[in-house]
């Protein structure tokens, strides 16, 4: 990011007024709470965590929220999520799409996952920086001198959900409702290819863990999409080949994306939802499907 934007319960919950947002899910996004040292990030997901969760009761009903995990280890985040549902009460968990070169779909990250379905979880991912490993050794992918929010969050978006569908976790671990960010990034135009090309490689390498109908039911039932940015645009549309309103979820991506500039996207959507669904459907995409998803 060229600068993170300062951020004030305050004035978020004046942002939700003037925008009309009854209730906000909260979380931390990019780069996360582990920066190579285990005992702070173990201290510093409980930090944030905690401190989501004391909005939450200071402000009944305006935020909820997304417990970070200490990722890439393992028995600390199991740690969290118990922590996290039990005491806390989160709503959800958000992870990155991928931590220190490790993407999600890798086997690694098998117990989270596992546990994460035992516990009827609600996963939200947040794109972060490509990586790949060089001599086993990560390094942030940035093929060209753009911030990474221009492009690469989009293609990293991508990157994580296919490999969480090809990897099999996805299908292994029916109880997750996953979230998936940015309309899917740039997975719309990529579905047919890797549907059609992947499940054949997979099938000739005898390591195939889905079948090309079990993709489509993920994406067309499993996955939520929030709406947050430029997504009503060519993006909704090659998604809604794939997908239904109902899996829908408007996104605001506030503070990231300052209340100027999400009041000139809403004017966006508004036009381009009346082009494509019916007004219960658009109460629908706005609000309902999230009033139902977190309906406790």
């Amino acid at each position: 990011m060229p600068a993170i934007p300062p951020w004030d319960e305050s004035e978020h919950l004046k942002f939700m007024k003037n925008a009309g947002i009854s209730k906000s899910y909260l979380s931390i996004s990019t780069p996360g709470v582990h920066f190579g040292n285990l005992p702070k990030a173990k201290s510093l997901a409980r930090r944030v965590n905690e401190h989501a969760a004391d909005l939450s009761r200071r402000h009944p009903g305006r935020f909820g929220s997304f417990a970070s995990l200490p990722l890439p280890d393992i028995e600390a985040s199991l740690d969290e999520i118990a922590f996290a549902l039990d005491e806390l009460k989160a709503d959800g968990f958000t992870l990155l799409t991928n931590y220190h070169g490790i993407y999600l779909g890798d086997k690694a990250f098998d117990p989270v996952f596992q546990e994460l379905s035992r516990r009827k979880a609600k996963v939200f991912l947040h794109p972060t920086t490509g990586c790949q490993c060089l001599d086993s050794t990560p390094q942030p992918f940035r093929p060209l001198d753009y911030p990474s929010p221009i492009m690469e969050f989009f293609f990293d978006a991508a990157r994580a959900v296919v490999h969480l569908i090809m990897s099999g976790t996805v299908t292994a671990n029916p109880n997750i409702t996953f979230l998936i960010p940015h309309c899917g990034g740039v997975l719309p135009p990529l579905i047919d290819r890797f549907i059609s090309f992947g499940t054949k490689i997979l099938q000739s390498d005898s390591r195939a863990t889905v079948t090309e109908e079990e993709i489509k039911d993920i994406l067309r039932n499993r996955f939520y999409y929030d709406l947050a940015g430029f997504s009503m645009g060519n993006q909704v549309h090659g998604l809604l080949r794939w997908t239904g309103s109902s899996q829908l979820l408007y996104g605001s991506d506030y503070p990231y994306t300052p209340a100027e500039g999400i009041e000139y996207q809403a004017g966006i959507m508004d036009k381009e939802a009346k082009l494509l669904w019916n007004s219960e459907e658009i109460e629908r995409v706005y609000t309902g499907n999230a009033e139902r998803l977190f309906k406790k």
